[in-house]
This record gives C-alpha cells, structure tokens and sequence, in this order.
C-alpha cells in the first residue's frame, strides 16, 4: 500500500511539473505579443525572473518602438539585476537611459547602472577594475543629478569603494615590505598617498616610507649610498615636521645618527 502511495505522488508531481512546463512553452511558442507579454509580467510580478526574461526576450522586437516597450525593457533590466547577473543588468540599465532619455525612471536606472557595478565590486585582495567603474559611475551620476535623493547614498557607497581600494594599495605596499623590496614599497607608499592623501593610514605609511629608505641606504650600492642617506634624513624631517608628537621618532632620531655618521665617512673619504 505505502509503495502504491509513492508511486501514485511520484507520478502526481511529474504531471504537475510537465503541466507547468507545458503552459510555459505554450505561452511562449503562441506567436501571441499581447498574451506572452501578459504572463511575463505575470512571472515577474511572482518573482519568477528567469521565465519572466524568457519571456521578454521573445517579445523585445515585436514592441520596439511601441508605448508598451519603456516598461517592458524596465522590467526587462531588472528580471537581470534580481538574478544577480549585475554585468548584463548594469548594461540594460545603462541602454534604457539612453533610450527612454525622457522617461521619469531615467534617474533611478542611472544610478542602478551604476549600483550593479558597485555590486560587482569584489574583495580588496582582486582586481579593482569593477570598483573603479562604479566610482565613475558614481561620480557621473551626482554631477547629472545634483538634486537627487540618491546623493548622500553615492556618496557613501563611493567612500566605501575607496577605501576598498585605498586597501589594496596599501597591502600592496606592506607586501613589498615584508618582502624586503623596499624600492617597490617606496613607491607603492607613495602612490598610495597621492591616490588617497585623506588616507587615516597617513603616518604608519610615512613611518615605513622613512624606514624602507633607510633599509635601501643600508644596503645600497656604494656609489648609491650617499644620496640614499640624505634622502633618508629628509624623510625623516619631513616625518618629524608632519608629526611632533609621534612615538617613532626617538626611533627615526637614531636614524638620522646613523645616517649622518655614515655621511661624515664620505666627507672624510
């Protein structure tokens, strides 16, 4: 009986997937624009975004042109976005802006196009390529729309960004210095405080400039050296010049003693 009762739902639940299946394909094989248009809507209202985009798809020509075609390729673009596909959906939001260039949804696909890059953007540790992207969609985005409600949310989602970025140049940097390679490191810093001089990392990065230069001047070359140590002794000052009160500079004071010592040995060479 329990074995009849099994088979009697495998076979129950086969026919309803078959049945669903069924009315599926039979919307969308109708040649019918209006009905097929109806029960994509009908998908996406539900929350069924894979067969609501199936959908659309088969209908996208036939309404070109057509009053129907603005919402259509709204929802269109977010049958992508509420799968996750943000690369494609960035792009259809980006193509309805510059389609529908008058419709009152023009602001919020703006900067959807630019969130689903944001949503792209991965871990510090990787390319920032996408981070960047979104920044610039951003920033475009606030200079368009100025008055945008949207504002204080770019702002933040762009600060955050930046500091995701500001992240993998400074790792970098440490990296290098871990490393011992400390030419690379210099410059890595450097760039870093160029890129991002509001950067709360300001001090522990001059402190490891100062020292990754005074590592190079310990283990420079001869005819490197004394340029080395006189470049290690005006980072230090400008440290020093920079931040009065810091703990490290009794530690970069020996720095300067060694460096000028060594400097008097090619005076008196």
């Amino acid at each position: 009986m329990i074995n009849r009762l099994a088979i009697f739902l495998i076979i129950f639940l086969t026919l309803g997937n078959t049945s669903c299946k069924t009315a599926y394909e039979e919307v969308r094989q109708s040649n019918d624009p209006e009905k097929i248009l109806a029960a994509a809507n009908k998908y996406f209202d539900e929350g069924d975004y894979l067969k609501s985009q199936g959908l659309y798809e088969t209908i996208i020509p036939y309404y070109r042109g057509k009053t129907e075609a603005e919402d259509l390729f709204y929802r269109y673009s977010y049958s992508y976005y509420n799968q996750g596909d943000f690369n494609i959906a960035s792009h259809y939001f980006n193509n309805y802006v510059k389609t529908f260039y008058n419709s009152p949804r023009k602001e919020e696909m703006a900067f959807m196009s630019a969130y689903s890059n944001y949503q792209l953007s991965p871990n510090y540790k990787l390319d920032q390529t996408p981070s960047e992207k979104a920044m610039i969609e951003m920033q475009t985005f606030i200079n368009t729309y100025p008055s945008s409600p949207r504002i204080e949310e770019c702002n933040a989602l762009m600060d955050e960004l930046r500091k995701k970025m500001e992240m993998k140049v400074y790792k970098q940097g440490k990296l290098y210095y871990d490393l011992k390679n400390y030419q690379a490191a210099m410059t890595s810093f450097n760039n870093m405080l160029k890129d991002y001089p509001e950067t709360q990392r300001d001090e522990e990065v001059r402190y490891l400039i100062v020292k990754s230069s005074e590592e190079l001047a310990r283990n420079s070359i001869y005819e490197k050296m004394e340029a080395r140590l006189k470049e290690t002794i005006e980072k230090c000052d400008k440290y020093e010049q920079r931040y009065p009160s810091s703990d490290k500079l009794k530690e970069l004071k020996e720095v300067k003693n060694y460096c000028n010592n060594e400097l008097k040995r090619f005076i008196n060479e």
